[in-house]
């Protein structure tokens, strides 16, 4: 049972808006959807398609990441490896790097993981982008390949969910669902 439409949106930061705006809009070419924002207070969308979308907090003090490998291990506090973003044929991914080749932005060769193309890039903030194709000899997608050798469970082996590890979820009742108001709202009132 999946409702899940997608990636609603992953949300970044940046120390410099206008690079990000440059980067993500003028050279990959994804569409600014919403922005909005106040001194102190900014946040951009871009489209990735449908409804996939990433933002950008502009946060003047944040630090741009060092670029490590896509993937590599590391020690310590850490929550984000890399973002993917999907394209449809093997030559968009040649036409990517060609305009981060022309940006003097670093892009990796095309790498062929089996059920999947992708190049390397960063981000002016560091983030570290994939762009892949799936292939067209294997679709994991539509017929999983759970290929770990040493699996720490059983449940590890299955594709679909596997129920029983948390409690059965009580409904909501109607009158104790409440909405609060939060940022952004007052770009889409009546009264504008």
């Amino acid at each position: 049972m999946s409702y899940f439409t997608g990636i609603h949106h992953t949300a970044f930061a940046t120390n410099n808006i206008e690079k990000t705006v440059h980067f993500w809009r003028d050279l990959l070419g994804l569409r600014l959807v919403y922005a909005y924002g106040r001194p102190g207070y900014r946040q951009y969308f871009f489209e990735v398609s449908g409804n996939n979308r990433i933002s950008f907090f502009e946060w003047p003090d944040v630090q741009v990441s060092d670029m490590r490998r896509h993937g590599d291990p590391v020690k310590g506090p850490f929550i984000f490896d890399h973002i993917s973003l999907g394209v449809e044929k093997p030559d968009q991914l040649w036409e990517i790097m060609a305009r981060l080749d022309a940006a003097d932005r670093p892009v990796s060769d095309v790498i062929d993981h089996g059920c999947f193309l992708s190049i390397y890039s960063y981000d002016p903030n560091g983030i570290p982008i994939e762009f892949s194709c799936d292939s067209i000899n294997m679709n994991s997608w539509t017929e999983p390949v759970l290929k770990d050798t040493a699996p720490h469970s059983k449940d590890l082996e299955e594709s679909f969910p596997v129920y029983g590890h948390w409690p059965d979820p009580e409904a909501i009742e109607p009158e104790d669902r409440v909405i609060i108001p939060g940022e952004g709202v007052e770009n889409f009132t009546k009264e504008q």
